[in-house]
């Protein structure tokens, strides 16, 4: 039997995901026409053995999440529950917390995963390694290959290239230490909680030692990169299986367009009904396009590659469509221009309007390259990065929104480049 736990976070993180979390959890943010957690969930569904998926984070209860899980749960055949963390407890204090709520039933393993990842989630193949590595103890992480710059981002693993145990483990190191990277997917047995527990007693003596009032909260936040995989590396109970399969995080909306071309490429082989066709008389497509749409009467337009468009959306003769995401209720009038941009629901672009932004891709021409996160500012100005407009923003004819994040609810009456639109 198999369990699953996903990690989802709650309001205090996911600020780069801005203005969009302001209006749906960034966890059911759609990526490729779903809400990101529903990839996870369908990789899990897939599972033989698998029983339960247990959702933890801080988000309170709320009707788009209840309503999410409720239709999950119809969808899959399985059940998935939400437990609420009573403060962020980190990534292993979370599961610590639980532990009771995931050991019922006595899973043989069970899989954690970040939920802001998207991946090709081999989790058969994880199941695999872990028969054939380690013994019944053993702990499994997913890692990929980044370059050596790029690598410092992220949790970076050194192993036994002969056995794939890991010898040592930093977190975002500040010098190179290996271009292999934590991809944030991981198998364990019950036995990890006897690690982090010994972490948690560790935790609160020194609490005591301080003589801090609040103590015993803040010794249940532990992470399991800093406070558990280091120590365990080295001790023969790591082992890292190495994916050359997509994976990317989502930190970002950037983020988010790049994960949409990822899953998208794949639904080629995973869900083609998804994908849109060219039909005679029909849209001209290209390349990779996912939708549900509402056409006016002349269908002129040039979509993809690379859109995703949500239910209820119209669009105008003439309109042009690129590495994008067109969210539920939007409106692209004739002739309008939407590039590198997500135009959040119920948004309006005016006839002859242009909306663009500059891609994040990894360099294409580095195989192991990986999306960068920007930050929001450079040398004191905006970095150039996708349009974002957030929900029920109307941009009016003939103006020209570039490389700007525009906040819900706005009205704009001229063109902008570089800004953030309060």
């Amino acid at each position: 039997m198999l369990k699953a736990v996903i990690l989802i976070g709650g309001p205090q993180k996911g600020t780069r995901f801005r203005p969009l979390s302001f209006e749906v959890p960034k966890p059911l943010f759609p990526v490729a026409g779903v809400p990101m957690l529903q990839h996870h969930i369908e990789a899990c569904s897939k599972l033989p053995n698998m029983k339960e998926i247990l959702l933890i984070g801080f988000y309170q209860p709320n009707e788009e999440l209840n309503r999410f899980l409720s239709c999950a749960q119809q969808d899959f055949k399985i059940s998935i529950r939400y437990l609420q963390e009573y403060a962020a407890l980190g990534t292993g204090g979370g599961i610590y917390h639980f532990r009771d709520q995931i050991l019922s039933g006595s899973p043989e393993a069970f899989f954690v995963m970040n939920a802001d990842v998207c991946s090709e989630f081999p989790l058969p193949e994880m199941l695999d390694f872990q028969k054939e590595h380690g013994d019944a103890y053993s702990f499994v992480i997913l890692g990929t290959t980044a370059n050596r710059k790029q690598s410092l981002n992220y949790g970076c693993i050194v192993e036994n290239e002969q056995t794939d145990e890991v010898l040592h483990y930093v977190e975002k190191p500040s010098t190179f230490v290996s271009d292999i990277i934590n991809c944030g997917i991981y198998l364990f047995t019950p036995e990890i909680f006897q690690h982090i527990g010994t972490v948690f007693q560790k935790n609160q003596q020194d609490m005591l030692l301080e003589e801090q009032s609040n103590g015993w909260h803040r010794a249940e936040v532990i992470r399991l990169e800093q406070d558990i995989f280091t120590a365990l590396a080295g001790q023969g109970k790591l082992y890292v299986y190495k994916t050359d399969r997509f994976w990317s995080q989502i930190k970002s909306a950037g983020s988010a367009i790049y994960a949409s071309r990822l899953y998208l490429n794949q639904y080629h082989t995973t869900h083609p009904e998804r994908l849109a066709t060219n039909r005679e008389g029909g849209p001209k497509t290209r390349g990779k396009l996912l939708g549900w749409l509402t056409p006016q009467a002349v269908l002129s337009w040039q979509l993809g590659p690379n859109v995703s468009i949500g239910t209820g959306v119209t669009i105008g003769a003439g309109v042009r469509v690129r590495e994008s995401i067109i969210l539920h209720g939007a409106t692209l009038q004739d002739h309008s221009c939407v590039l590198n941009s997500i135009v959040g629901w119920g948004s309006t672009i005016g006839k002859w309007a242009r909306v663009e932004g500059t891609p994040s891709d990894p360099n294409p021409n580095d195989p192991y390259a990986k999306i960068d996160s920007e930050t929001l500012f450079r040398d004191g100005k905006l970095t150039p990065s996708i349009t974002i407009l957030g929900c029920n923003v109307n941009i009016p004819s003939e103006v020209i929104i570039l490389n700007s994040i525009v906040l819900p609810h706005k009205d704009l009456n001229r063109s902008f480049k570089n800004q953030i639109i309060l």
